[in-house]
């Protein structure tokens, strides 16, 4: 097993190398970023005392009576991880009240209206100047509330004026204090649930400030994705921190990675940067090609090498065209236009209304219409692979000759095992895929099993028996080199149930190659070898894979 030190270096060495770039930028734009009240917080929480269960978070929280919650505005898994508290079990077994941050107190009357239905979202949206006053994500934020309406007694803004002037947060801080501290008069019973800046929860801010007015209650706070913190758990053997114990009464949870959270900030940045005519699309460019770039380092990659050997040749020319948050009308004039079949139109539609983003090969073309990190690297990663093989779609401007069907089933799986590998290399926190997963799958009735893999029963039964033997057969390949029967006609699958059988064999032998990467097993010049690999070329893809197997049961 490898020491923490090494596990914790290898899980981040991908990240730092694309975070590198967006904390420039961010530095660049952010003068703030260095004012003491906001060094106050990172300097506070360094280390933890001991890793929790996911679950244990929502019962600390339940046995509290003021639980301030870290936000990272321009993150929507913050205001998404409370709202998924507020519907929790646990919390619902008392009366819950939310404050936030985000409205503030004079402006009180009007969530109460929302609160009582007498007006609408679009409404709420424009008296709470939300983009004036605010400018962050709605959508994330307006989930929040509705959850809370939902199951909440009430919800109260807690924030006053100035918020542009640090010199004043302070201020901010005691009066947000005084706020809750009203709250919990007018609802002694009940759970106080306060989304709040994250650097306003340092010990000494608004911590401090809410003892000394309610020295009797329980208070809790609970950090969200608080970097050190984050580097820290890196280097334990689990395969995903979700919390830590900070101390008696703060924890800390983990629903995004650093790059994650950073990423998200800078398309903050570049929308509030543009005018106020200027309605576009945020653009997600170098998103995209700052994943890539990270991906490269970690490979040890040079872009500028002109010759197609042990390096891809010059790289740099082939970064993928990225359409950022573009309609799906444009996406399906794109694919008529480029010569998709209707069936591979459907599926890629589908495939961008399930992850928010797709790489189109034909095209060497990333389009993204939501950010969402775990498939954004998945996306990043299949581009790479491409480019390092040289762009076989592209070979002497001509369409490929189509490959033969066991040949196009081991491409098709063995770039979904890159992509896996690539997009846990850069978003560790992305659920582990094994062979026991797709067990507990067998496990399920035949609704649970029609939902979570999209396939109707038989379909289902007959993709997760092939993968499981299939499996099996890897593990005991050495012991025969007969096919089975079962082996060819599995690559005649068809529509969905060709896409999830190469995609689910793909991840678990992404997996398997993350682990053997974790381990120590293969280093980064092995790495690279397999993104260069011609899979296009006749029975090759079926060796690579086969070999790739080898080394790693």
């Amino acid at each position: 097993m490898a020491t923490t030190g090494i596990l914790r270096s290898r899980r981040s060495a991908a990240q730092l190398h694309a975070l590198a770039s967006v904390e420039r930028e961010i530095r660049a734009n952010d003068p703030a970023a260095g004012r003491k009240y906001l060094r106050d917080f990172h300097q506070a929480y360094r280390s933890y005392e001991h890793v929790l269960a996911a679950a244990d978070v929502p019962e600390q929280i339940a046995h509290a009576d003021i639980v301030l919650v870290g936000d990272y505005h321009a993150l929507p898994n913050s205001q998404r991880y409370l709202a998924w508290l507020i519907q929790h079990p646990a919390i619902r077994q008392r009366p819950v009240v939310l404050g936030v941050e985000t409205i503030f107190s004079r402006d009180q009357h009007i969530i109460d209206e929302w609160f009582r239905g007498e007006i609408d979202e679009a409404e709420l949206r424009q008296r709470v100047r939300f983009e004036l006053d605010w400018g962050y994500d709605w959508t994330p934020f307006y989930e929040l509330l509705s959850a809370a309406r939902e199951h909440a007694t009430g919800i109260y803004g807690l924030d006053c004026m100035p918020r542009e002037d640090l010199r004043k947060i302070g201020a901010r801080d005691r009066h947000a204090s005084d706020k809750i501290a009203e709250i919990r008069s007018r609802h002694p019973g009940a759970l106080v649930l306060v989304l709040f800046g994250e650097s306003h929860l340092a010990p000494k801010h608004m911590p401090m400030l809410l003892r000394e007015r309610l020295p009797e209650a329980r208070m809790l706070t609970v950090l969200q994705n608080v970097d050190p913190l984050y580097w820290r758990a890196a280097g334990e053997t689990t395969d995903r921190v979700e919390a830590v114990q900070v101390s008696d009464d703060v924890l800390c949870v983990f629903n995004a990675t650093p790059l994650e959270k950073y990423e998200n900030y800078r398309l903050c940045l570049d929308r509030w940067g543009r005018s106020d005519n200027d309605h576009s699309a945020p653009d997600l460019g170098p998103t995209v090609y700052n994943l890539i770039d990270g991906l490269v380092r970690f490979l040890g990659i040079n872009r500028y090498s002109p010759h197609n050997t042990t390096q891809p040749r010059l790289l740099v020319d082939a970064m993928p065209e990225v359409y950022s948050r573009s309609s799906d009308a444009l996406l399906r004039r794109l694919l008529s236009r480029k010569g998709f079949t209707a069936s591979q139109r459907r599926a890629m539609l589908r495939r961008v209304k399930e992850r928010g983003s797709a790489y189109l090969a034909p095209l060497n073309a990333v389009y993204v219409r939501q950010f969402r990190m775990m498939f954004s690297a998945e996306d990043a990663t299949r581009s790479l692979h491409h480019a390092c093989r040289g762009l076989p779609h592209r070979v002497n401007g001509k369409a490929p000759a189509p490959l033969a069907p066991e040949d196009a089933f081991y491409a098709t799986v063995f770039e979904h095992a890159l992509a896996f590998f690539g997009s846990r290399v850069l978003h560790p926190a992305r659920p582990a895929l094994r062979d026991s997963d797709l067990s507990e799958l067998s496990d399920l009735n035949r609704d649970d099993l029609e939902q979570q893999t999209s396939l109707s029963y038989p379909d289902a039964a007959e993709a997760l028996d092939f993968l499981a033997m299939h499996r099996e057969f890897e593990r005991n390949r050495q012991k025969s080199r007969l096919v089975p029967d079962w082996l060819t006609r599995a690559c005649a699958f068809t529509g969905h149930k060709y896409e999830y059988v190469t995609e689910q064999l793909g991840y678990l032998a992404g997996n398997d190659l993350y682990d053997a990467y974790l381990a120590g097993r293969l280093n980064s010049a092995a790495l690279r070898k397999l993104f260069l690999a011609h899979i296009e070329e006749p029975g090759a893809a079926r060796d690579v894979y086969f070999h790739l197997s080898s080394r790693l049961t």
